[in-house]
């Protein structure tokens, strides 16, 4: 049964979601908004759930956003999932039955964890993305004697494994197919600094490959690698990367490959009623190279939003010039063992050319990122004073012309 037009309605309802409603008001739109989420909870803070809530620091309730007045009469549809969207009727399906009819769309849908195709028992393998997720190992990683194995030396992977040692976890392990941590994102000479400081904390490396299977009948005993070794394993976290939620959106044509492709209005498919907001989008930056490219950061779900209630409150209000092209400067933090990896700009751009602009991969240290002699991210490794450092490159970093100026 399908439902009389609900105005804006937001797939999705973690932090995308919530803060494009915000700023649909901010932006003028007065009509109705509906909020649609798998979730039974309100949207909350997803960065804490690797560190303090699996520590067992920080409850719930100190993680949910406290919603602005402004969007106090949205409908929230909880413990709801969008499965299917017919973008020519304007029509989206839900995993109740139901249909809701809609002006406009934001496609918020976010990420879901990768996880390994191995053989092996199931009982016994983690991986996080919600807050249930976090409890569920919490409770496995608190008894005597645990051993863990952390697959992917990632963001995620590299959180997990400090949290756990300071648990005091007997023996914490991270495999990865790469040769160093983090390497990916931050390069060789980051990625070597990550390792030694994660060692001096007790986590044990296996580098250079990955994993073939699980050992076990009932639940997870070791993990057999790619070249037959098995790690002995109470517990293995999965940290192998994310997927886009974007199956619900299939057969209307749009570009899935890797999220929801949009323009740099963060439009989806040429279509001015429809946009996409969060990690899901695969946008270009009007401040690199115009590259479409999905961005796994805390900062992006506000910095979409923003842009994308403005581009459909002038749609459906008629009111307001569209903005310029979307252009963010992305930035990201982690903890790990004390310390904190402080990033802006886009360091993956500046690989092949990485100088040490303050400090000591050894201590604290400030890396710059280069890309055809021009600074284009800034990483801090470190305690507050190179964090701070970092921020003060910012205000450069913001000054750059575009890559394809």
């Amino acid at each position: 049964m399908t439902s009389h037009r609900a105005g804006v309605v937001v797939a999705g309802a973690s932090m995308a979601g919530l803060r494009t409603a915000e700023q649909l008001r901010a932006a003028g739109w007065t009509g109705a908004i509906t909020l649609v989420g798998d979730e039974p909870h309100m949207p909350y803070n997803r960065p804490p759930l690797s560190k303090e809530v699996l520590a067992g620091k920080a409850p719930f309730e100190s993680l949910a956003f406290r919603p602005r007045a402004s969007v106090a009469d949205a409908q929230w549809r909880l413990g709801t999932k969008a499965v299917a969207a017919r973008l020519d009727e304007r029509i989206v399906a839900l995993d109740d039955g139901s249909e809701i009819a809609y002006d406009a769309l934001v496609v918020a849908t976010g990420m879901r964890p990768r996880r390994l195709a191995c053989p092996g028992p199931l009982v016994g393998r983690h991986a996080i993305r919600t807050v249930d997720d976090a409890r569920g190992l919490r409770d496995e990683l608190t008894g005597p004697g645990v051993r863990v194995v952390v697959v992917g030396a990632g963001f995620i992977g590299c959180e997990v494994a400090a949290t756990a040692v300071s648990l005091g976890v007997a023996e914490v392990t991270v495999v990865d197919p790469l040769p160093l941590p983090m390497v990916g994102p931050l390069g060789e000479l980051l990625g070597r600094a990550l390792l030694k400081r994660h060692q001096e904390h007790g986590v044990r490396f296996v580098l250079g490959t990955g994993v073939a299977g699980f050992e076990g009948e009932d639940r997870v005993t070791g993990v057999l690698l790619d070249d037959g070794t098995v790690l002995p394993a109470d517990v293995v976290v999965e940290s192998v990367g994310s997927l886009a939620n974007t199956e619900w959106l299939d057969g209307n044509g749009l570009d899935l490959a890797d999220g929801v492709l949009t323009d740099e209005q963060l439009r989806v498919g040429g279509r001015p009623d429809v946009v996409a907001v969060g990690d899901v989008a695969r946008f270009p930056n009007a401040r690199y190279d115009g590259v479409p490219r999905r961005v796994e950061h805390w900062c992006i779900p506000t910095d979409t939003a923003k842009h994308a209630a403005k581009v459909l409150a002038a749609r459906l209000t008629g009111e307001g010039p569209e903005p310029a092209p979307f252009a963010p400067l992305p930035s990201f933090w982690s903890d790990q063992h004390g310390f904190r990896l402080q990033s802006f700009g886009a360091p993956a751009l500046g690989r092949g050319d990485v100088r040490v602009l303050d400090g000591d991969p050894a201590a604290d240290v400030l890396v710059g990122y280069h890309h055809e002699g021009r600074l284009v991210g800034v990483v801090a490794l470190g305690g507050p004073a190179t964090v701070s450092a970092a921020a003060r490159h910012r205000a450069e970093l913001l000054r750059q012309p575009a890559l394809t100026a």
